[in-house]
């Protein structure tokens, strides 16, 4: 009977979908319907209502935000709210929203003063988005981002997390307090499980400063040498203090590799081009620890993911990735970005 009732919701919640024209991802969102009529048959609070009405009302706001700039890579800059513009840390994230917007790259940050309004400062109104938390306190948008159509404002932290981390192609980390930790070891916790794609995370400070290597000595000591996170997982974040060093190590990510997808038992690395023979083997040979059933091997985009292939001019690297060793991935796309380029 259960189950009869539920095919009833589902053709009704299709059928109302076809009614207003949806032919796009129809399916999904006619699901999504019934999902909102279950919890609204499941009777929660009003409280837990208006708490996913606003969650999914912000979502879609950003969703839109975003979409006129999908084919334009970002990253998304964290740091204090507090830090003055004649703090060292600020001249710096300044510098490096320079340099990356430079290189072609967008910056979003969470909209706010200190780094954040650095880094809108670098890389210019054109190229910056904000993503704004509202808070009693201490959060006001920044002069440079307030007004203009790529500010977003959310009441939730895990929504704005999504927008940080979904629309970002990289993370760049300035000094902080607990809000930076917190976006720091979220996006390194969902790296490391693979919740995310491989991305730079860069750890970037002024001349002289030891923020980011006081870090590196507790996650060494408290973490690495107790066995609670791999020693590999270091390869995951590149600390610095030279703005165009990080700019760099981040250009650097992107020279061959491009972007990933799982389809079934394997990853699909798509790339620039592609490794010669030997080279083909080395890496075979390096990182069989984590191919299962078979090596790392080179395909079309038809062969690699015949359906939904986006950047179908691009050759892909298809490997039967263990899928538990994120750390391990990262290093095998370091040395895919040191293989050079076919001579013409």
């Amino acid at each position: 009977m259960k189950i009869t009732k539920e095919r009833e919701l589902h053709q009704l919640c299709a059928e109302f979908v076809e009614s207003l024209g949806i032919d796009e991802a129809s399916e999904l969102t006619a699901d999504l319907v019934q999902a909102v009529l279950r919890l609204a048959a499941d009777k929660p609070g009003r409280a837990d209502l208006k708490m996913v009405l606003r969650a999914i009302k912000e979502l879609r706001f950003g969703f839109k935000m975003f979409q006129p700039y999908r084919h334009r890579r970002k990253v998304s800059i964290f740091g204090s709210a507090r830090t003055t513009a004649d703090n060292a840390d600020y001249q710096a994230a300044v510098e490096f929203g320079r340099l990356i917007s430079a290189a072609g790259f967008m910056v979003i940050t969470g909209a706010g003063g200190g780094i954040m309004q650095a880094g809108h400062e670098g890389a210019g109104l054109a190229h910056s988005f904000g993503v704004a938390i509202k808070l009693p306190f201490e959060q006001e948008t920044n002069a440079i981002i307030a007004g203009d159509e790529k500010l977003a404002h959310f009441r939730y932290f895990f929504s704005r997390k999504i927008m940080f981390v979904k629309e970002t192609n990289a993370v760049a980390l300035f000094p902080g307090g607990f809000g930076t930790h917190d976006e720091a070891f979220e996006v390194l916790t969902l790296v490391q499980t693979g919740r995310a794609d491989p991305m730079p995370i860069v750890m970037l400070e002024k001349s002289g400063g030891t923020y980011w290597t006081q870090w590196q000595t507790f996650v060494k000591h408290a973490l690495a040498d107790n066995g609670l996170i791999s020693p590999d997982d270091s390869n995951l974040y590149f600390i610095t203090q030279d703005p165009s060093e990080a700019a760099a190590h981040i250009k650097q990510f992107y020279a061959n590799y491009q972007s990933m997808r799982y389809v079934d038992d394997n990853t699909v690395l798509r790339v620039k081009y592609t490794p010669d023979a030997a080279t083909l083997y080395r890496l075979n040979q390096q990182f069989s620890d984590i191919c299962i059933q078979g090596p790392i091997t080179i395909a079309t985009a038809a062969e690699a993911e015949p359906a939904h292939a986006p950047e179908p001019h691009l050759p892909r690297l298809v490997l039967p990735f263990n899928r538990r060793s994120p750390a391990r991935l990262r290093m095998l796309i370091d040395e895919i970005n040191r293989v050079e380029p076919p001579t013409a």
